[in-house]
């Protein structure tokens, strides 16, 4: 046993010493690529790989430019806009702007609203010339307003419209609170386009956010980037850098001398080596240049350091493939020595010396494929799963680019016998669920197919050889008879019939419909004949119990249907467009026993019924209602089809047509009430200084008093005159706070008489409107 131990050990040790040996050539050869590609990467970088990485990080500090020269146009368009706005015209000008403070307010939210809208804007300033003749001073909203009593301040805010310019750059201190602070600012005349302005919208921009936005045209950290006009009079550095800085200096010199709209340069500066790129901004009666210095280790110092790194690696790589060969090869060799121990048992290893593992493990491979070639024939035997899925494929009609020959051997296959055969189709459908004497109810759909499955099989092996049954699980299902050609047919499914239909109703006391098909002999026409004998069943009459419909009997042309209902149908449309939910659910089960008369068939009734869903659905389209967002894109028509039962049908219309419209239509009423609401409200906001009353609201949104007076009290809580006082009362209570007219006046503005208004103020507020203005004047 020890010898062949041994043995075994000797075998694996020669064959393993094959693979070690191509694994280290293998890892030898792989090594020499990467020094050579890192040799060659290296002297790349030095020189074609340099001037494309120079070429590229130019394109990138233009592309970034341009977005900076989009966000400078922007706020130009934008300040141009609101320059020409009617807000800033002519009627700014001596206006009051104390006592017009709705006025001053407005000013104000626009210049804050402008402030909020760029994230580079400091401050948006509108400053507005005194009246010199009048004696007026300046106004400024800053941008909450203000008069300018400073004069040195006025002068200068006068400069910036005492200029030919009608909207330019400049860069000043603006900002009170840091007086050396310089700052970028955009001035545009108002109103705009006039000759002879009045007034400036000035906007300043917030040097640190001019700076960020500089920085990010270049993507390093060292090096400059500035940004100055074309008269040297604006200069502004993303780094913090003076304008007269030995290196700003040098580079403005340099881009000076060689000047040509936009480039890009390298330059030398204390040892070190710089790529300059510089371009123009188009801006409003001016001319910017931007200039960006980066150093150019920055641009190849990576791809320089990866080289150097690829050629270390490659040449650490090339030596740790010698030592890491034969450790590799161990771990390569350990799945196939653990596929040994798992397939082969260990006395067959003994006399296998000469024999390599590979021939060991095909060996077993091949006696492995013989036991799974005997496992799938048993599991062949187990059909029934099988075989309900290819008749169901059958039937469905998804095999129809099978040939009769390939039908005819796959059903031999799954062990039909379907040499000279006929066939017929036999679809039974059970009907009565809904019944009150009937034992089961709805829900219960799919464990009484499966009892009446169970039925069918063991009455069709008593009068068939051959038959397959299906369950549809929607209390119908199919049963498929193999019988002999030339076999008369008719009596034997006759007798089957009657006898099935006993039992179902003895035992389940359900009614049965049974459509038998024609007799084929072609295995293809049987997904024909199922759809036939499936549409045959619905030609069952309404009232019978149990029913046998022969496809070649039956006849199609037969008009001795019930009248549609066209009168009911009236009713009931009215009923759900005046919303009477409970006369349209009599209505309903009205319409549909008029459909239910004596002699009618289930197709006549199901047609009548998805007759009547068109005609709701108009009524919606009519209504201005969308089907289609009510039923949330739900196919209607489809659900009441697949539905056999009467209360069935019944339940779902009330369930999923007129609850979901009624619905709809009582939300539209509170929201016409809501805005019927608000148009009061509107009203009384308007027109509260004057001698209203609920009447002449009413007669101004047009509707009565009444219903004004209903609706306003559940929509707001209040009544109309309570809601009334108390906006006269807040009104009231502002002119008392921030203006100096007499009580009486205060009154008469409100729309009330002065004794009346006393005593209303007190009643609310608690003290006299005297007390209330000295009180708020003391806070």
């Amino acid at each position: 046993m020890n010898g062949g131990k041994s043995m075994i050990a000797r075998f694996f040790s020669g064959s393993g010493s094959f693979y070690r040996k191509s694994l280290m050539m293998f890892l030898f050869v792989a090594g020499i690529p990467g020094i050579i590609t890192g040799i060659i990467v290296y002297y790349m970088a030095g020189g074609e790989l340099e001037s494309e990485l120079l070429q590229l990080h130019n394109n990138q500090i233009e592309q970034r430019s341009m977005n900076m020269d989009k966000q400078l146009s922007n706020l130009e368009m934008m300040l141009a806009h609101w320059a020409f706005d009617t807000r800033f015209d002519y009627s700014l000008y001596g206006l009051d702007f104390t006592r017009e403070f709705e006025k001053t307010r407005e000013i104000t939210n626009t210049l804050l609203v402008m402030q909020g809208s760029n994230t580079m804007i400091h401050n948006v300033s509108l400053y507005l010339k005194g009246g010199e003749e009048s004696g007026e001073k300046p106004k400024l909203f800053y941008p909450e307003y203000s008069t300018v009593n400073d004069q040195a301040a006025a002068a200068l805010y006068d400069s910036l419209i005492d200029t030919e310019k009608t909207t330019y750059w400049t860069q000043l201190a603006l900002d009170p609170a840091n007086p050396g602070k310089r700052e970028l600012t955009f001035v545009h005349h108002i109103p705009g386009g006039i000759q002879q302005p009045f007034g400036a919208l000035v906007v300043r921009l917030d040097n640190e956010q001019v700076a960020e936005a500089l920085r990010t045209i270049t993507p390093y950290e060292n090096g400059e980037n500035f940004l100055m006009d074309g008269n040297n009079g604006m200069y502004i550095s993303a780094n913090g850098h003076a304008a007269d800085s030995p290196f700003v200096t040098a580079v403005r010199e340099k881009v000076e001398m060689g000047r040509s709209g936009k480039g890009s340069f390298l330059f030398n500066w204390n040892d070190k080596t710089y790529a300059v790129t510089y371009g123009n901004f188009a801006r409003i009666m001016d001319n910017w240049l931007y200039v960006s210095a980066s150093p150019i280790t920055n641009i190849t110092a990576p791809v320089i350091l990866i080289s150097k790194v690829i050629l270390m690696v490659s040449l650490i790589a090339l030596l740790l493939a010698v030592f890491l060969a034969w450790f590799a090869s161990r771990r390569m060799y350990s799945p196939v020595k653990r596929l040994m121990k798992e397939l082969i048992p260990a006395a067959a290893l003994y006399g296998a010396e000469r024999e390599n593992e590979f021939a060991l493990i095909e060996r077993q491979c091949r006696h492995l494929s013989r036991e799974s070639s005997e496992l799938n024939a048993s599991l062949l035997e187990q059909l029934p799963y099988v075989r309900e899925s290819f008749l169901h494929q059958l039937l469905q009609g998804y095999l129809y680019a099978y040939s009769e020959d390939d039908l005819c051997q796959r059903m031999e296959r799954y062990t039909w016998q379907v040499q000279e055969k006929q066939f017929l189709v036999l679809y039974v459908q059970l009907t009565g669920i809904d019944s009150l004497e009937g034992k089961f109810k709805f829900g219960d759909e799919g464990l009484v197919t499966f009892a009446s499955v169970n039925m069918i099989e063991e009455l069709a092996k008593d009068y068939f050889e051959q038959s397959s049954t299906i369950n549809f699980h929607d209390l119908g299902s199919c049963l498929l008879l193999f019988m002999p050609q030339g076999q008369s047919t008719s009596e034997m499914v006759h007798q089957f019939s009657e006898e099935l239909a006993q039992k179902v109703n003895k035992l389940l006391n359900m009614r049965v419909t049974l459509a038998v098909s024609r007799v084929m002999t072609r295995i293809s026409d049987i997904p024909l004949a199922f759809e036939e004998v499936k549409n045959a069943a619905s030609f069952r009459n309404y009232h019978n119990d149990n029913q046998f419909i022969e496809m070649e009997k039956l006849d199609y042309d037969e008009t001795s249907g019930p009248q549609y209902p066209f009168t009911l149908e009236r009713e009931f449309l009215q009923a759900l467009r005046t919303g009477q939910e409970q006369d349209a659910r009599d209505l309903l089960s009205d319409f549909q026993k008029a459909l239910s008369v004596k002699g009618a068939k289930a197709i006549d009734v199901q047609q009548g019924m998805l007759h009547l869903l068109g005609a709701v659905q108009h009524t919606m389209l009519v209504s201005g209602i969308q089907p289609s967002r009510l039923f949330q894109g739900a196919n209607l028509y489809e659900q009441l089809s697949q539905i056999k039962e009467p209360a069935a049908v019944r339940d779902w219309f009330q369930e999923r047509v007129i609850t979901p419209f009624m619905r709809e239509l009582s939300s539209r009423s509170d929201c016409q009430v809501k805005r019927v609401i608000e148009q009061s409200m509107i009203f009384m906001q308007n027109n509260f200084m004057h001698d209203i009353s609920l009447d002449n609201c009413a007669d101004h949104i047009g509707t009565n008093p009444f219903f004004l007076s209903k609706s306003f009290k559940r929509v707001t809580g209040k009544n109309f005159i309570d809601y009334l006082t108390e906006l006269r009362v807040e009104r009231a209570k502002e002119l008392l706070r921030d203006s100096e007219l007499k009580i009486n006046t205060v009154a008469e503005q409100v729309g009330y008489q002065h004794s009346y208004f006393n005593r209303i103020f007190k009643k609310l507020e608690g003290m006299t409107p005297t007390r209330y203005r000295e009180l708020s004047r003391t806070e």
